[in-house]
């Protein structure tokens, strides 16, 4: 993987008036510079009008501008995370009946010197990688990938890790003839009793059981600017009006934010981002993640399997319980 920048290249819509008092401050910089006039004066009431336009549209921003961050190119990605956080990585390949599935990536390595387990989904930056990670999106083969690492990790009593980053499960023929569903249900049942810490992060998009198939944990974090839900807003809009153009309207209504899940019980924590998004400053955001990790896993270690195993089954038992 190429290392993130730390400035973002594509635009959000509803960033463009801080994109362009942005570009004029860079540019009277750039002319004071190369001409040799002072704009010191203008540039810092500039800088503190950008800095309260930062805050007026942060502040309110709505579910469908979380759902625009949470895909930005210059989001960090599973990998980058991997690379930020984990030393002594080595991937594993394969599910030992198919194929490899580059769009689920597996392995081992070390957080702060003790081993764990990695599984995660991943993005492309481009073209070429995006044909290669297929998106995102995992066929069965990624998710019997993942619970080989997973009864690896149970049987050498490693904790495991897992980031969420998909638009869901690949919905092509091939997937579902070779068990796309049977193995995103084989894998929620194995998580649910899997004898070893799970912890779930949450880092961009996570939609239906394409982030189910690698999300029971005994810990859910979710990243700020992240969303998880049933569909994604366009699916919902298609579904319900055939028309896709209606998916900001579908966001406000769907309770996927961060916030929207911890008052569901869905999700135990949430990660803060950098102000505008974990891609205004990828190294913080990688930095942030590794702390709340190494916080949760910390405390999981501390409690004995079988009640570890007792409570994550009764979690997702209470989430559907309902009262009339």
């Amino acid at each position: 993987m190429e290392p993130v920048e730390k400035t973002p290249v594509a635009m959000l819509e509803f960033e463009h008036p801080i994109v362009e008092l942005e570009r004029k401050i860079q540019d009277m910089r750039h002319f004071t510079s190369t001409e040799n006039i002072e704009f010191k004066e203008e540039i810092k009431r500039l800088e503190k009008k950008l800095e309260k336009l930062k805050e007026e549209i942060y502040s309110q921003i709505t579910p469908w501008n979380r759902v625009q961050i949470a895909r930005h190119p210059k989001r960090p990605y599973t990998l980058d995370y991997i690379n930020g956080i984990i030393t002594d990585w080595v991937e594993l390949h394969g599910d030992r009946a198919f194929a490899d599935d580059a769009a689920m990536v597996a392995g081992m390595g070390k957080l702060n010197g003790k081993s764990v387990a990695i599984v995660g989904q991943q993005k492309g930056r481009d073209v070429k990688e995006n044909i290669k990670r297929n998106f995102g999106m995992p066929n069965p083969e990624g998710y019997r990938k993942a619970l080989r690492i997973f009864k690896m990790a149970e049987k050498f009593g490693l904790p495991v890790i897992c980031f969420i980053d998909t638009i869901g499960a690949f919905p092509g023929i091939g997937a579902e003839e070779r068990g796309q569903a049977e193995a995103i249900a084989r894998n929620l049942r194995e998580m649910a009793v899997l004898q070893v810490p799970i912890l779930i992060v949450i880092v961009g998009e996570g939609a239906s059981g394409g982030a189910l198939g690698i999300g029971v944990g005994d810990r859910v974090l979710m990243c700020e600017n992240s969303w998880y839900c049933v569909i994604s807003p366009e699916g919902c809009a298609a579904i319900l009006w055939s028309d896709r153009a209606k998916a900001a309207q579908c966001a406000e209504v769907m309770h996927l934010t961060a916030a929207d899940l911890i008052k569901l019980g869905v999700v135990d924590d949430i990660i803060p981002e950098p102000q505008g998004g974990a891609h205004r400053d990828p190294k913080a955001m990688i930095d942030t993640v590794k702390e709340y990790i190494v916080r949760e896993m910390q405390a999981l270690l501390k409690v004995p399997i079988k009640e570890l195993v007792d409570r994550r089954i009764e979690k997702y038992y209470a989430m559907g319980s309902v009262v009339e």
